[in-house]
């Protein structure tokens, strides 16, 4: 019984090791090179040469091989769902490209261009190593190129905008603080920085001068690679509700960067003049005196408006039926136009004499018409009898 065992034991020793070696052969097939003579060119640099690449920017990686010993003992010397992968190793993550499959045929040569985006985490070194790899294979054959070393560099001018801070409503007719962080991502220092902000669709526009920011920072409290700073916009106050794009741009001499933020603007007044009858109401929603000009029927009226608050104005309308527009203008500008139309009853110059005689004599008649009534209906009073007595 115990021979039986042993025997079992032996057989599946035996097995096991057949498996293993079909296994192990299948492998050293598989890791068969299928490219023993190839180049790798980054930029159009070959990467023994020391290549250098900017950070964030893109890069080509080239790849020129010659198909070798393809022959599998079947007869066959070529290799389908062949690709290459080409990746970076960044700090954060990884930057993988891969090429579509594709065939090849023994001593050929074949040449393939992949794209890679350079990782930009260069935070506080104006320069950094980077290791790339490169593999070429398909299921049966595998050619690998490890530890490629690439220097990443800043770009030689750049500007990150880290920061774009806003309120998040705005009120039309107010002023809109936005405070801008930037810092100098470039491997030069920069020189004259200027910020500029603004609204294109209200033609709102702001700029600032942020002064002169260094590559690297440095000891000296005056040279540092970061700035900020608050610009403030004046929002039209005939500006409507909705969403807005804000643009904020930094630039130098050398460089321009830009971001958009989407910003919401409220409007609660829907219209700076509003008729109340023969009177045109001119508001002013805004924080400051207003002077506006309102023109009618070639009539030009200056009207002054304190902040946030109204005034009333008078419109002259002809007798009889009348239609015609009142338009509020600040400068040149048009910010409403008010229509007026209806009838208008003739009115008595009180001035006028006709006038005057005609109400006298009026009252006169009155007055003699109730003294005239007072005498008809005013009783005869009894006159007393007196008579004689004798004695």
């Amino acid at each position: 019984m115990e021979n039986k065992h042993k025997m079992n034991a032996k057989k599946l020793l035996v097995s096991f090791l057949l498996i293993a070696s079909v296994l192990f052969l299948a492998t050293a097939v598989s890791a068969a090179d299928i490219a023993s003579d190839y180049t790798i060119e980054v930029d159009s640099v070959d990467v023994t040469e020391s290549a250098s690449v900017i950070a964030g920017e893109t890069a080509e990686v080239k790849i020129k091989f010659t198909a070798d010993d393809l022959d599998l003992g079947d007869g066959e010397t070529s290799a389908s769902n062949v690709r290459i992968k080409v990746t970076l190793e960044g700090e954060k993550a990884d930057v993988t490209a891969v090429t579509p499959l594709f065939d090849v045929e023994e001593g050929k040569t074949y040449v393939k261009t992949l794209v890679l985006k350079v990782p930009s985490e260069l935070k506080d070194d104006l320069s950094d190593d980077l290791t790339m790899d490169v593999k070429i294979w398909n299921s049966d054959f595998e050619t690998e190129e490890q530890d490629i070393t690439l220097r990443v560099q800043r770009p030689s001018y750049d500007f990150a905008i880290k920061s774009v801070s806003t309120s998040n409503a705005i009120n039309a007719g107010q002023s809109m603080p936005v405070e801008v962080v930037l810092k100098n991502v470039g491997y030069n220092d920069a020189d004259d920085v200027y910020v500029t902000v603004s609204i294109p669709e209200l033609n709102v526009v702001k700029s600032a001068y942020f002064g002169d920011l260094v590559a690297l920072e440095e000891d000296d409290e005056d040279d540092e690679d970061t700035a900020s700073g608050k610009l403030y916009l004046e929002v039209p106050y005939t500006a409507q509700a909705g969403v807005y794009t804000l643009v904020v741009e930094v630039e130098n001499d050398e460089t321009t960067s830009t971001v958009a933020k989407e910003i919401t603007i409220e409007n609660g007044v829907s219209d700076l003049a509003i008729r109340s009858g023969n009177d045109l109401i001119v508001l002013n929603p805004t924080s400051q005196l207003k002077v506006y000009t309102v023109n009618y029927n070639g009539n030009d009226v200056t009207v002054v408006v304190p902040a946030v608050s109204s005034k009333n104005v008078a419109i002259e309308v002809p007798a009889g039926d009348y239609n015609f527009d009142v338009t509020v203008l600040s400068g040149e500008t048009v910010l409403s136009t008010v229509a007026f139309s209806g009838t208008s009853q003739e009115t008595v110059e009180l001035t006028n004499p006709v006038f005057v005689l005609t109400v006298i004599l009026s009252i006169v008649f009155l007055v003699l018409l109730v003294v005239l009534v007072v005498l008809i209906t005013k009783k005869p009073q009894k006159t007393e009898e007196f008579g004689e007595s004798y004695y």
